[in-house]
């Protein structure tokens, strides 16, 4: 089955605890009340494909060498803290941010993996979940005439709405690093002036009426609020100027790297401080799933271009004051397996891996759950993605337990159970 996660706009574990859920006594309410007073905005890093944590932010160096690869610690500027030599931005940032060293899921498989890290629910046939950011779209809604859900460059699996309808999939933003970088839709075509725009616009609300007065189908209202997403996209000096990276310094470009991640994460800092309140930044689809040539490929591609992009995105949000209201997530929808294959690659690996947490009022400087000593097994701490998915929403300040009526006619919530991560709100 292929799990996609997407609604098209034309054809369509119970809450558990209300108490005290961390070791220092941290509440829902308490949580959700943090999360709604400060309206916090979350940009999610995504390393799709699964990144290896062992040469990244929980490697091993006392284990053999099959296990531990070629890659090797370095100091970070927490005392105690290591993480991979090729990320020596990011070790200059590590008093910002809270590796998890415990992640563990039952999916082995890309698009379920995705989804169930993204929903909190494992896949199923018969209903399609809404990902963290399209509940974020229909929960709180947009700001400042921009859309509430942005994807950069584009959408992927598990990325949509789901049956909460096509109105909350994100907005695909394009590689903000292409020369002469333009948003989508944010212009008229060039044979199409704003009289004609109008004129177009009474003809299409004609039209509509017609159509529903002989169609039930509640797509009409998923196309409708598009269309009015679109107007107002048009319309909007706050989405153009959001969406204007050119305006930023080259030197502060040339910081974050002139690459699709490096001024993906640009464009979301721009995003977030103009009201957009979730951007996925990815570099494209399934770059880490290094089955061969693990090693040259994340030194020489993917970890140099991470590092500066996260690396700059923390420091950049932190001068500017807006760390404290912004959630920055990088996370992957799995591991990568303990031993090197034959082909010098590392496969797919559930058991555990690492994500990092900034932002938002959680701590930095920390290391929070453990492995094994060859990164096989969670001895700490263990995480799972209904975990996770609580965890957040009660940073955004969205009731987990809320429950939504679906298509198959019974209450589904926003998290499928699941518990906030003792300590990381600590």
């Amino acid at each position: 089955m292929r799990i996609t996660n997407h609604t098209s706009l034309f054809g369509r574990r119970d809450f558990l605890k209300i108490g005290s859920l961390g070791p220092l006594g941290v509440t829902l309410g308490q949580a959700l009340q943090a999360g709604a007073r400060k309206d916090i905005s979350c940009i999610l890093v995504w390393q799709s494909g699964g990144c290896g944590h062992q040469d990244t932010f929980d490697m091993k160096p006392d284990a053999p060498l099959e296990y531990r690869g070629e890659f090797k610690p370095i100091p970070t500027n927490v005392p105690g803290i290591q993480i991979c030599e090729h990320l020596p931005f990011t070790a200059k940032q590590a008093d910002k941010y809270t590796v998890l060293r415990s992640m563990r899921s039952e999916e082995n498989n890309h698009e379920r993996a995705i989804n169930y890290l993204l929903t909190g629910y494992l896949p199923l046939p018969t209903v399609e979940f809404p990902s963290i950011g399209s509940v974020v779209s229909e929960r709180l809604g947009s700001r400042n005439g921009l859309p509430p859900y942005v994807a950069v460059p584009k959408t992927f699996p598990s990325y949509g709405a789901g049956f909460l309808g096509g109105a909350h999939n994100p907005y695909n933003s394009g590689d903000a690093n292409v020369p002469g970088y333009s948003a989508p839709d944010l212009t008229l075509s060039s044979d199409v002036d704003w009289s004609r725009f109008g004129d177009r616009r009474r003809l299409l609300a004609s039209m509509d009426s017609k159509f529903r007065a002989i169609e039930g189908s509640p797509d009409f209202g998923a196309m409708d609020s598009f269309y009015q997403q679109a107007y107002s996209l048009l319309s909007s000096p706050e989405a153009k100027k959001a969406f204007d990276i050119e305006a930023e310094p080259a030197s502060l470009r040339e910081r974050y790297g002139r690459t699709p991640v490096g001024q993906g994460c640009l464009l979301a800092r721009r995003l977030v401080q103009s009201g957009v309140r979730f951007v996925t930044v990815a570099k494209g689809w399934l770059n880490y799933d290094t089955h061969g040539d693990n090693f040259n490929t994340m030194k020489k591609v993917l970890l140099p271009e991470f590092d500066r992009a996260f690396a700059s995105l923390l420091e950049d949000l932190d001068q500017r004051g807006m760390l404290e209201t912004t959630l920055v997530i990088a996370m992957g929808e799995f591991g990568r397996t303990p031993k090197v294959n034959g082909a010098a690659g590392r496969d797919h690996h559930k058991d555990c891996w690492s994500i990092v947490i900034a932002g938002a009022g959680i701590p930095g400087g920390r290391i929070l759950g453990a492995t094994d000593k060859h990164a096989a097994e969670v001895t700490e701490l263990p995480v799972e993605p209904e975990d996770l998915m609580f965890t957040l929403y009660t940073i955004l300040g969205i009731d987990p337990t809320h429950e939504y009526d679906t298509p198959l006619r019974r209450p589904i919530k926003i998290s499928n159970g699941g518990t906030l991560i003792p300590g990381l709100l600590a």
